[in-house]
């Protein structure tokens, strides 16, 4: 399903296994990534000298990030450099870098050093104490305005009522994970992706590490409100089925009020009372119309997401892969 390298490449690197992998999806990071890179080589190398990768994934950016990444992957020859064909989005951005990875715990964390590297450390220590994911929960959120703080925790109220599979709150994708909680992350097809809530539903032991979220180094948020909208519906429609149930609901509530009124028009007319006018009917018309172009809105999100699934494209199409001088052509 996914656009991955050669296979003797793969078998090549897979015999290789790392400790630790970190993977940064990178979008138009040009003014932070090398400080990420600056804070999190040094943390690596104070946890296992050089058993370590760092893999930096170039999501289709327009400025000069993938030209720093190549660059600092002929500096360090454990930094490698993804690049995608094209744009694919944050959260398949991800999924391609955990797809390259080879280490026996790997880390998910953005560029845009929001979140800190310097906590490695203290994930790997509880780790060692069993855990299977170690995810970051944040206390506070440095940079980040009050109407993002309301619609997040709106956010994920509404997606804990709709989704059986609870996912913790004041949470993102910044986590440590074992190596099978990947293995079986990548083996889960999904177009759509949420990976908090794909790890979440995985299970295992799932641990909390609590800290403050720091403001973004440099750049843009890459989440403004349209992508925040878009985001949020694939995470519910992804995780909860309970809006087809809500559909049906409001179908059943309208129908039986539509029998009612139907029922009062008759015994109107026979007691040759005055039926209201236009206002009450054309009332009751919008009202009935909203409701079904809202029950059809919901369905079609569905059925949208159902048709992208059986199409069976690849998640992401990767470009190639560099690691010092070595450029490894993707097998398209």
């Amino acid at each position: 399903m996914n656009m991955l390298l050669a296979d003797p490449v793969l078998k090549h690197s897979r015999s290789q296994r790392k400790k630790i992998s970190v993977v940064a999806p990178c979008h138009n990071e040009e003014e932070s990534i090398l400080e990420f890179i600056r804070r999190t080589v040094p943390v690596c190398t104070n946890l296992v000298d050089d058993d370590y990768e760092l893999i930096l994934v170039d999501d289709g950016s327009c400025d000069e990030t993938w030209n720093i990444i190549a660059a600092e992957t002929r500096n360090n020859d454990r930094i490698v450099g993804v690049k995608l064909l094209r744009n694919h989005g944050h959260q398949l951005a991800a999924t391609a870098g955990l797809s390259a990875s080879n280490g026996d715990r790997v880390l998910l964390i953005d560029a845009d050093l929001q979140d800190p590297p310097e906590l490695l450390p203290e994930m790997m220590r509880i780790m060692d104490q069993g855990a299977d994911v170690v995810y970051g929960k944040r206390m506070a959120r440095k940079g980040e305005t009050y109407f993002k703080l309301v619609t997040a925790d709106l956010f994920y109220r509404t997606l804990s009522f709709l989704s059986p599979t609870p996912v913790p709150k004041d949470t993102g994708d910044f986590r440590l994970m074992r190596r099978r909680v990947v293995k079986i992350f990548l083996n889960m097809p999904e177009q759509n992706r949420f990976i908090r809530g794909m790890v979440s539903w995985i299970g295992g032991k799932q641990t909390p590490l609590l800290y403050n979220r720091d403001a973004r180094y440099g750049g843009e948020t890459k989440y403004p409100l349209s992508k925040m909208i878009r985001f949020a519906t694939d995470a519910i429609t992804s995780f909860s089925t309970v809006p087809l149930r809500i559909a049906t609901y409001l179908g059943c509530i309208f129908s039986i009020v539509a029998v009612l009124l139907l029922g009062y028009t008759v015994f109107s007319y026979f007691e040759g009372q005055t039926i209201a006018g236009w206002a009450s009917l054309l009332t009751a018309i919008s009202v009935f119309s909203a409701v079904q172009l809202i029950v059809l809105g919901i369905i079609g999100e569905y059925i949208g997401r159902i048709t992208q699934q059986i199409k069976g494209r690849p998640l992401y199409i990767i470009d190639f892969v560099q690691k010092g001088e070595l450029r490894i052509e993707a097998d398209v």
